[in-house]
């Protein structure tokens, strides 16, 4: 696990200033605290900060091929490399290290951009040949490791593991993207099809990009996609083996190290399968660390406990206060754009607690997406259920008309949140999952919007992403579409992004077994009744897991990894929820409607409402500006 950079001229092969892409480097030195280098050669230029992982003492970076021809920098891990290294190793490829790079570089010179499909790993890549004078960029199917673009006035482009490593450039255009605003307030993360400073982009998940000195700039080419349109068929104790077959594969795949390994450890059903199956394979305790919260609704640390003694892990637990709210600044300088996922917080102390003892570590990211784990997945199954028995023209109109009139309880559960609910019936399957995912629906933020902002972000919405992904997704049913967008959406902009940051933070490596492809389109295929059943998601793992997890654990109501934040805003972050109105960076904009950011901040302090959300975003927002703006110009 590393962090890349990288300057490449579009136009022509002038000398590079190496001390510029050290100074990139250096932005991202925590991805990689074990080693550094960088390489020159006219026209381009390519920098490597490493954590070691794999062939600890060999595979410096960046690393030349056999033949001298193509240079590498990559970020990440390739899981089948030996069994690469072997066939490569068969049609005449030699190999210098024991590591994973080289075989990047030995696959790309037989075969090419195909050589991508033949990867199972998470990577984010950068490979220059030098004969042909091309770069080919490349990121991996689910997005688990950034890269981030950038074209430069001077013509050159550049590219970086982070945000941060681009604004060390001195021509980086920095002015923001106000669409990328409207996007952060719908979505609380900048999604994958935009950057908040509009000189910046991301290489999406599953793409890859092959640039020509002399040549326009190409568009990305997409090299793996997933479809829900096929259903698999066959008996139900046949399709849970399969599925623990691919289980244990993806697990054991990821349990190659030459460093210290644990596990993230929740007590929810994903890390504890992880966990258990880990078990299963290790001829020793599976190091595994948890957190707790001192407030008793938020803490799962009892089930935690009860899996690390069923399997006897060498288990590490800490409890973490409420008043951890003075780590803001320091979350902010990690996303560098605004990222409003409250549980960032736990998920970095979790990191930190595993990197004491662990240099990698297993997480359960990824079943909710590929199983229909979530409860808004349960929603979605049975509000379609319901959209089937009544026409447009009748659900717009009554539902639309029902829904605009009710008062709004956010207080209560999803089901008697009527007010939700109606409003999303009223639309189509994609229009209702736009609104269920949402954390800041478009009336609300019409509401924020100044109207100068009103002005910058013209006709755009930020849901029309969610609509186009669902609308056109390789799909037979709105479960489907919806699984399908969390997939492309939501899990590289919100849940990888999240685990890459944190865990890079601190010099950890953090794998995602459920979200090994393998794994990934087998579940896209199971008939909707093997997700969710009832009142069931992750329907066939759940049963697929009963010899080795309690049913208490299996079964029990899902919880998420959460912070007290509604709490801290009526707490000791009262006077923060009153000063975001006319806080410097936020209120120099001129974004927002200032009296109605005071109300928001009034009602919730008083008790009248709950606007945590909105006010956490709000103040993450106000954070990363003030953080992009010791460079020039935030202002739009």
């Amino acid at each position: 696990m590393c962090g890349i950079a990288g300057l490449f001229h579009l136009n022509d092969a002038r000398p590079m200033d190496p001390a510029r892409l050290e100074r990139m480097c250096d932005a991202i030195a925590h991805r990689g605290p074990d080693g550094q280098g960088v390489w020159t050669a006219p026209g381009v230029a390519l920098g490597h900060r490493r954590l070691s992982i794999i062939d600890v003492a060999g595979s410096p970076q960046p690393m030349a091929s056999a033949d001298g021809r193509a240079m590498l920098v990559f970020n990440g891990e390739i899981y089948n490399f030996r069994e690469l290294r072997e066939e490569l190793r068969a049609s005449g490829a030699r190999f210098r290290t024991d590591g994973d790079s080289e075989v990047i570089l030995a696959a790309w010179e037989k075969w090419g951009p195909d050589c991508l499909s033949r990867l199972h790993g998470m990577f984010a890549f950068a490979i220059y040949d030098l004969e042909a004078r091309t770069l080919f960029l490349a990121r991996d199917r689910l997005g688990v490791k950034p890269l981030f673009l950038a074209t430069l006035s001077d013509g050159t482009l550049a590219f970086a593991s982070e945000l941060k490593a681009l604004l060390a450039h001195p021509l980086l255009d920095r002015s923001i993207d106000p669409l990328a605003v409207e996007d952060y307030l719908a979505w609380g993360y900048v999604p994958d099809t935009r950057s908040m400073l509009k000189g910046v982009s991301k290489l999406a998940a599953g793409h890859s990009l092959l640039v020509e000195r002399g040549k326009p700039m190409p568009a990305a080419r997409q090299w793996w996609d997933i479809s829900f349109a096929e259903r698999r068929k066959g008996k139900e104790q046949d399709l849970e083996a399969e599925l623990l077959h691919l289980l244990r594969q993806a697990v054991t795949s990821r349990m190659v190290a030459d460093v210290p390994l644990g596990a993230f450890l929740s007590g929810g059903v994903d890390s504890s399968s992880v966990v258990a199956l880990m078990a299963e394979a290790s001829g020793q305790p599976v190091k595994t660390c948890s957190i707790g919260f001192d407030v008793a609704a938020l803490d799962e640390s009892a089930y935690a406990r009860r899996i690390a003694e069923q399997f006897g892990t060498d288990h590490r637990a800490r409890l973490v206060s409420p008043d951890d709210f003075q780590a803001v600044d320091a979350l902010a300088a990690m996303f560098d754009e605004p990222f409003a996922d409250a549980s960032a917080l736990p998920t970095w102390r979790v990191c930190q607690l595993a990197r004491e003892t662990v240099t990698v570590a297993l997480s359960g990211d990824g079943a909710d997406e590929a199983f229909a784990g979530y409860r808004r997945h349960l929603f979605q199954h049975g509000e379609d259920r319901l959209r089937a028995f009544l026409p447009a023209a009748l659900r717009g109109p009554v539902f639309g008309a029902l829904g605009a009139i009710y008062p709004k309880a956010d207080w209560a559960p999803r089901p008697l949140r009527a007010k939700t609910t109606l409003l999303s019936l009223a639309g189509d399957s994609a229009q209702g999952y736009a609104r269920a995912i949402g954390v800041t629906p478009p009336e609300h933020r019409a509401k924020l919007y100044s109207p100068h902002f009103q002005r910058l972000r013209g006709d755009y919405r930020a849901e029309s992403l969610m609509l186009e992904t669902m609308r056109n997704a390789p799909a037979r049913s709105g479960l489907d579409q919806a699984q399908y967008a969390d997939l492309k959406i939501w899990l590289p902009g919100d849940i990888l992004t999240k685990v890459d940051r944190t865990s890079m933070a601190v010099g950890l490596e953090a794998r995602e077994p459920l979200l090994d492809h393998r794994l990934l389109e087998f579940a896209a295929t199971l008939p909707e009744n093997m997700r969710v059943k009832g009142q069931q998601g992750k329907w066939l793992m759940k049963h697929a897991m009963r010899g080795h997890l309690p049913g208490d654990i299996l079964f029990r109501q899902k919880q998420g990894f959460v912070t007290p934040i509604e709490s801290w805003f009526r707490g000791p972050l009262a006077g923060t929820a009153h000063d975001i109105a006319d806080s410097t960076t936020l209120g120099q904009t001129g974004w927002f409607d200032a009296g109605r950011v005071r109300a928001l901040a009034q009602d919730h302090v008083a008790g009248r409402a709950n606007n945590a959300r909105i006010l956490w975003q709000l103040l993450m927002l106000d954070r990363s500006l003030g953080r992009l703006s010791q460079a020039p110009a935030t202002k739009v």
